[in-house]
């Protein structure tokens, strides 16, 4: 049995901008990934609304610094054969800092993370899979539009800035961005269909990965 942690924001957690509320178990991307690879590779899906790669947001109840947590999920699902990253788009806030560079360096550090773990029993490192957010939209949305005010232009780069730091650090790499787009409703999230196409595209790829 293979076993994926996918580590990732409100478009892992599976929001639906309709509603708002929270899309189907069937339609969010890892059961979409899941039930594309089959009945040998376990896939967990851990989600938080709001969270970003590496910083504080203290406007909420939960910790959303992606870099505090990951460590006891490495722990708690231990062994993991492939981690799959998709994170960013939280970044964009202007108050989070709305740059696409230091949300790179935020990805850098979650690799560094994921591959120093002292896991349990002696377990090796997983695989690596950083998959950058679809690009924020443009929206009529307006606490939408100011909480992502700039994101728009800024998230755009996160593909091409994350690519890159998946060949420097070694790492598997896809772009979301090129299969799916973000909802107009606000700009951010994604409607069934789109998320359903993530979880689709990741089929081939977390099967190379996994020697499948």
């Amino acid at each position: 049995m293979k076993t994926i942690l996918c580590y990732g924001d409100s478009l892992t957690w599976g929001y639906h901008a309709v509603g708002p509320s929270r899309h189907a178990l069937a339609d969010r991307w890892p059961s979409v990934l899941a039930s594309g690879l089959g009945s040998g590779v376990q896939v967990i899906a851990e989600g938080l609304n709001g969270r970003t790669t590496a910083f504080n947001d203290d406007l909420a109840t939960e910790d959303r610094n992606g870099t505090r947590i990951l460590p006891t999920l490495l722990g708690m699902h231990s062994p993991l054969d492939l981690v799959i990253i998709m994170l960013g788009s939280n970044d964009m806030k202007p108050w989070i800092h709305g740059n696409p560079l230091a949300a790179k360096q935020g990805m850098g550090r979650l690799v560094n993370i994921v591959r120093n773990h002292p896991y349990p029993l002696e377990a090796e490192a997983p695989q690596v899979l950083l998959v950058s957010p679809p690009p924020v939209s443009r929206t009529e949305n307006a606490e939408f539009a100011s909480m992502f005010a700039g994101g728009d232009e800024a998230s755009r780069h996160l593909a091409g800035l994350y690519s890159q730091l998946a060949d420097e650090l070694g790492c598997g790499f896809f772009d979301a961005g090129s299969v799916a787009e973000t909802t107009p409703l606000d700009g951010v999230h994604l409607d069934a269909e789109n998320t359903r196409k993530i979880g689709t595209a990741l089929v081939p790829l977390a099967r190379v990965m996994l020697e499948l």
